[in-house]
């Protein structure tokens, strides 16, 4: 079992044993009776985990050993039939227990009128899930603009369209779900990389209305302090460019969505339907 020594203030030279119980890791209990003792100057205490007790036997082997040297309980079960085993256990041997989970557990219960599910470990699952967003991030912002295009490989979805059709924006909001997104610019000067071809059934297309467009570069184009005669929002050079990326998408079969006047959560929407859809294709 792990073992943990902390300074704690003590009458005696003997060292205080503190038992950590855990039906998952243990670490909830072992924090608490670190925050504890911080309360107290000198000595020294003694942390030792018994954690993933999935059964009445490894539970009643925790309290033998605790027990043999005389140290306190505390305790973090969410499972009822061994925690009860675990207090009824603990009483015969005299052994000081402390719950650490049950009163909060039931204070939420009082308030919100719900059961606990009496899982142990969904507080790791919830940080999983945190660093599963993180790392979406990271990928959204390592794979934008068709940076390192080897990327879309990996991508659970990739956008492509011609600039301002929000393709960025998108990958940041899918990223901050947990799925890694890639966006490929489509530029008629700079081929398409063949990467996005291996990737089709993964690609999504995002198309604009012309006019809808044009106002938009326009307004960047004064944003940046740039001629409002720059090809970037020439009429043409939009309607060409939109043929052009159009042409790319139904080489690549992919489906395709029109953001004009959607908010970035309403194409989000469709491209996950898109996505789920497919993945559901490819089972």
């Amino acid at each position: 079992m792990p073992k943990e020594e902390l300074l704690i203030s003590s009458n005696s030279t003997k060292v205080p044993v503190i038992y950590v119980l855990s039906d998952s890791i243990g670490e909830t209990g072992e924090a608490v009776v670190k925050a504890a003792a911080s309360q107290f100057d000198h000595g020294l205490v003694d942390i030792r985990r018994a954690p993933y007790l999935k059964t009445i036997r490894e539970v009643e082997k925790a309290l033998t050993d605790a027990s043999e040297v005389g140290a306190a309980i505390v305790y973090t079960l969410v499972h009822q039939d061994l925690k009860s085993f675990l207090e009824r256990t603990a009483r015969e041997y005299g052994l000081i227990h402390a719950d650490i989970m049950g009163p909060v557990m039931n204070a939420l219960q009082s308030v919100t009128h719900i059961s606990p599910k009496n899982e142990p470990g969904l507080i790791r699952k919830l940080d999983e899930t945190y660093f599963s967003k993180v790392e979406a991030i990271e990928f959204a912002v390592k794979y934008d603009d068709g940076k390192e295009p080897h990327g879309v490989l990996r991508a659970d979805i990739v956008v492509t369209g011609i600039s301002r059709t929000s393709k960025t924006p998108l990958c940041m909001y899918l990223a901050h779900k947990g799925i890694k997104a890639a966006n490929v610019p489509l530029v008629p000067e700079v081929n398409p990389p063949e990467e996005l071809f291996k990737v089709a059934r993964k690609v999504v297309g995002l198309t604009i209305k012309p006019s809808h467009l044009f106002e938009i570069r326009k307004e960047r184009l004064k944003t940046m302090g740039l001629s409002q005669t720059d090809d970037y929002a020439n009429w043409e050079r939009i309607l060409m460019e939109l043929d052009y990326a159009a042409s790319i998408m139904r080489k690549i079969g992919c489906p395709v969505v029109d953001v004009t006047n959607r908010a970035v959560e309403e194409t989000a929407a469709k491209v996950l339907d898109f996505y789920r859809k497919g993945a559901k294709k490819n089972e």
